[in-house]
């Protein structure tokens, strides 16, 4: 009965001693979210796997073969993706450390000397007398353990994989900027060549143009006004061909640098036509946002470990229980093995702060205040996904009417230039109504081809602000950020 009584007590005191986790107990915000965006009027509801692809692959909805391949050359080559990724393998091998100390700490020694004194040495009573030199051979291990009493290696151990879990989101809100970046800069290369088109004909249509100025002034039936107004407007047009290409240069240079290539060997194919068209994208519900944005999955993660952390400086006012052990042989020859030669110790040590002039409570203050920092930013980064939702649906609304408005207005405007150019060969206008009307047609091309590539970047912004097929199953839990088992000891891919 004494004995089962004794086990009883320690089963009870391991039972105390296991529960004392001092973190407070973790609840995240939670918001009243409404039942539909506010912009969400001409879409309608669906769920995420309804919208855009799991596996990530969503710039597929534009329909474009090169831009497909340039995303998979994005992923595979682009140098800030892949610091990012460094940057969470070294936040999993945090975690491996911080998990580490739970395990006692094993080591092994083993040592062989020969030594000798001088004859002469202090306290010596006679150069004769004793042994003057001496082999000294030791073999041993040492081991020491630090019990979790009060869950500070625990809540250590939490943070840091907390902590890889927001670098693994991390890593996938650079991989969803990066790619949208890309289809961006894609869709303004397309639309700049649809305005490199749209120039071309119009010089090809000045041009006529000008011969028949330069005929009519010839023929004394016009001025040569008319000639001069006809080459301006040619000279006008064939300048902004020249800044338009010099935009596309600069935009394939920067889609040839988030790929990972040199802009000098780089080049994207021209296209006479703007061929992509928006996707619908159904929003789903707002409920669901906060499961679909990496950088709202990072900052709740971030929270919690903060939340840890303050466990972690609360274990710090109680006492630090220490056990260590070492045992060995030790010979002034080569028979380590006897066991008079064997050596051994073990202990325990316990230390408890009694006055550090207010350090661990400031420490505790700054876990707490440090807490409150993440949750406020949380809060905020929500409202941020939530405000990139609703500004990607209004634009999509917007555009989408907008291009439809442009598209009548640069009808409207070809046919003016058209009856304009008419009168004047048939010489019942001047050459000021053809030039105002070139004017305005070029203007309406250009800005419908420009309309037609914002639509685009709205679809793909919309996009990002939906998380990009992404969802918080993808996010790795507590265990599976650790690179390794406590007794892998196989070569690191690294190595």
């Amino acid at each position: 009965m004494r004995m089962c009584g004794t086990a009883l007590i320690a089963s009870l005191g391991v039972a105390v001693l296991s529960a004392c986790d001092l973190a407070p107990v973790y609840n995240p915000p939670h918001y009243l979210l409404p039942e539909s965006y506010q912009g969400s009027g001409p879409f309608r509801v669906a769920h995420p796997e309804d919208v855009l692809s799991t596996r990530g692959d969503w710039w597929t909805m534009l329909g474009d073969a090169q831009l497909n391949q340039l995303e998979d050359q994005l992923v595979l080559a682009n140098p800030t993706l892949q610091a990012a990724a460094e940057a969470y393998t070294q936040a999993r091998d945090l975690a491996a450390e911080a998990q580490s100390v739970l395990y006692p700490q094993v080591s092994a020694q083993a040592s062989v000397s020969e030594n000798k004194r001088s004859a002469y040495s202090l306290y010596r009573t006679s150069p004769t007398v004793g042994r003057n030199q001496e082999a000294s051979n030791q073999i041993g291990a040492a081991a020491s353990w630090e019990p979790d009493f009060w869950h500070a290696i625990r809540n250590r151990a939490h943070a840091q994989k907390r902590l890889a879990q927001a670098s693994a989101a991390d890593l996938a809100t650079a991989r969803l900027s990066l790619q949208a970046e890309l289809a961006n800069d894609f869709v303004a290369v397309r639309g700049l060549d649809a305005e490199l088109e749209v120039l071309r004909q119009s010089i090809v249509a000045y041009q006529k143009a000008v011969e028949v100025a330069r005929l009519r002034a010839e023929g004394k039936i016009a001025s040569g006004l008319d000639l001069a107004r006809a080459l301006s407007q040619l000279g006008s047009a064939q300048a902004q061909e020249t800044e338009t290409k010099l935009q596309r240069d600069l935009m394939q240079h920067a889609v040839a640098v988030l790929v990972g290539a040199m802009p000098s060997s780089f080049a994207i194919p021209p296209s006479n036509e703007f061929m992509l068209t928006p996707p619908q994208l159904p929003p789903g519900v707002p409920s669901e946002l906060l499961q679909r944005r990496p950088d709202v999955a990072s900052s709740e993660r971030l929270m919690a470990a903060a939340n840890a952390s303050i466990g972690v400086s609360r274990a710090a006012f109680y006492p630090n229980v220490t056990f260590s052990g070492t045992a060995g042989f030790q010979d002034n020859a080569f028979r380590l093995a006897d066991l008079p030669n064997s050596l051994w110790s073990v202990g325990a040590g316990a230390m408890l702060p009694l006055f550090e002039g207010g350090l661990r409570r400031a420490a505790l203050q700054r876990s707490w205040s440090q807490y409150a920092q993440t949750r406020d930013n949380y809060r905020m980064t929500v409202l941020t996904a939530f405000q990139e939702v609703e500004d990607g649906l209004s634009l999509t609304q917007r555009l989408a009417t907008e291009v439809t408005q442009q598209r009548e207005a640069s009808d409207q405007a070809l046919q003016a230039l058209s009856i304009s150019t008419m009168l004047y060969q048939d010489g019942l206008d001047n050459y000021l109504s053809v030039a105002v009307a070139q004017v305005q047609a070029l203007a309406a091309q250009t800005a419908e081809v420009q309309l037609l590539a914002r639509q685009m970047q709205a679809a793909v912004s919309l996009i990002r602000a939906l998380g990009g097929g992404w969802n918080v199953q993808a996010m790795p839990d507590e265990k599976q950020t650790l690179p390794f088992g406590p007794l892998d000891y196989g070569a690191s891919p690294k190595e």
